[in-house]
């Protein structure tokens, strides 16, 4: 390693230039091309290899690249690298600015030093006080044990960073190494995580610790890796087979989210007309509500040519939760899935969907809820697992949220599940609904089996008895004009002209402007 002082030792201004670009060229090189190629053999890029990836072309301009750390001893003295194992600077991801920052594997294995910590504090600071994205490209060993107590401290500063930055700028997390222990929790602070299969992993307690704790034998990517977060706990919201397709990903999501908090999303002119028609809606979904199809189509058919991105979409599958556009402008949809638990809520579903409509209403994207919904799911997991209180973080997620909301009732829309979904009660600007609709307490067959119980077990034929209460109920209580009789919906439409329903509703929908009450913040259900 070239040493600074000898480089800038002539007087020449030329002598020195030559000196800064001899510092740089190495900075940029990395260690040696020996570790670039172990990073390579891997499967995996390196941090600038990365971050080109990520911006665009040209627009990268990197902070503090000669930055070294000043720690002693464990032979830390004599190695000294530029950059201390971390890339951090700002560039334009389609001409806006996004600011990022990425480990650099190569570097002490892109541990977390006092050096490398406080690279990461000023990046972050910056992009807070910029008011644009910040994306983290993660791929290191966790606190640098050298350094002891201060590479923890590192770690809590960005922490609270993640928290002070929550809902002002968006957070992206993307996983393309290992991240263990305390590390993990940035990325589960922020408002995105991406994952790529086979070479990135997330846990607290590695294999061996559980092993040693619990006698359980399992791999990284078994206890960690991208499909166990995507499908099963819930902590990645992205899978992807590589690294190229997962950051081409993130670029992707950054253009539907506004910069900052004080912004829209920017919108795009397509050629899709507002006015377009769906008559293939009226085949999709079966009047019958116990007919499944799949939800997806219906989302494909309103948004603008039919692209969308789903979010979460491996993990609670029974509710989709998607970026879209109508008519060029970024909206939320929050789906039941009939074909999934026939589009129950459950748990999984109420913790997606309302961390979903809380970005949303950070970000100042209009929602858009799509309910086909029978009810919460029953059974003891559920209710002992807290299905009350993690049905409420939707209730509040929706009651709090100030963007436009939009409902739109497809089938069915029964008890308290429907309450949640947005319904014009908890305080929905409109409510629409398709002739196909049934809005009730509770699927017929169980109400009439409540209401009528005397009469049916008083009959000769309690079964045809059954069937003509349930007829009955159905024809009083469960008809498609029964809520906009009463106001509950502001109308019945075609569903062929959904798609302008909803483009008119959100133009006229866009300087809707809420007041909140004072206060620090609310205590939501935990």
């Amino acid at each position: 390693m070239a040493d600074a002082a000898g480089l800038f030792a002539a007087d020449s201004a030329r002598a020195r230039l030559h000196g800064l670009l001899s510092l740089r060229e190495q900075a940029e090189r990395g260690p040696s091309d020996r570790a670039t190629e172990a990073q390579h053999a891997k499967g995996k890029l390196t941090a600038r290899e990365r971050i080109a990836l990520l911006l665009d072309e040209g627009s990268f301009r990197e902070v503090e690249q000669l930055r070294r750390h000043r720690a002693s001893g464990f032979g830390l003295e004599a190695k000294k690298p530029y950059t201390d194992g971390v890339v951090t600077g700002w560039g334009t991801v389609e001409g806006r600015t996004v600011f990022v920052y990425a480990h650099d594997f190569r570097i002490f294995g892109g541990a977390l030093g006092e050096a490398h910590a406080t690279k990461i504090h000023k990046i972050m600071d910056m992009a807070i006080s910029a008011g644009a994205p910040l994306v983290s490209l993660n791929d290191g060993a966790g606190a640098r044990i050298q350094e002891g107590v201060s590479a923890l401290a590192g770690y809590g500063g960005i922490f609270q960073r993640n928290t002070r930055a929550s809902g002002v700028i968006p957070q992206i997390s993307v996983m393309l190494g290992p991240c263990a222990g305390g590390a993990a929790y940035s990325p589960a602070l922020t408002d995105f995580v991406f994952m790529v299969r086979e070479t990135s992993q997330m846990f607290i307690t590695g294999p061996d610790v559980v092993k040693a704790v619990t006698g359980e034998e399992i791999t990284q990517n078994g206890l960690g890796g991208a499909d166990v977060h995507a499908e099963t706990s819930g902590v990645a919201h992205f899978a992807y087979d590589d690294e190229e397709t997962c950051i081409a990903e993130v670029r992707y999501l950054l253009s539907m989210l506004p910069s900052n908090n004080r912004e829209n999303p920017p919108t795009t002119t397509g050629d899709d007309p507002a006015d377009r028609r769906s008559d293939v809606l009226l085949d999709l979904v079966p009047a019958d509500g116990n007919r499944p199809y799949d939800m997806h189509k219906v989302i494909e058919e309103l948004v603008d040519d039919g692209d969308y991105l789903e979010i979460h979409e491996r993990w609670a599958r029974n509710i989709i939760c998607a970026l879209a556009r109508l008519d060029g402008q970024v909206v939320g949809i929050v789906a039941n899935q009939p074909q999934s638990l026939a589009g129950v809520l459950d748990i999984e579903a109420s913790e997606k969907a309302a961390r979903f409509v809380q970005m949303c209403d950070a970000f100042n994207i209009p929602i858009v809820t799509l309910l086909d919904v029978p009810g919460f799911l029953p059974g003891v997991d559920q209710e002992h697992g807290g299905i009350i209180r993690h049905g409420a973080k939707l209730l509040y997620a929706y009651c709090n949220a100030t963007v436009p909301r939009i409902s739109l009732i497809l089938r069915k829309a029964y008890g308290g599940a429907y309450i949640v979904m947005d319904s014009q009660s908890i305080g929905a600007d409109l409510t629409y609904a398709w002739p196909t609709n049934e809005i009730a307490v509770m699927g017929a067959e169980g109400a009439a089996n409540v209401i009528f119980r005397r009469q049916i077990a008083e009959a000769e034929d309690s079964e045809a008895m059954r069937t003509r209460m349930v007829k009955e109920y159905k024809a009083e209580l469960m008809h498609p004009y029964y809520a906009a009789e009463r106001g509950l919906v502001d109308d019945v439409i075609d569903p062929a002209e959904t798609r302008e329903v909803l483009i008119r509703s959100l133009a006229m929908l866009r300087t809707k402007h809420a007041d909140l009450p004072l206060r620090k913040h609310g205590n939501p259900p935990q």
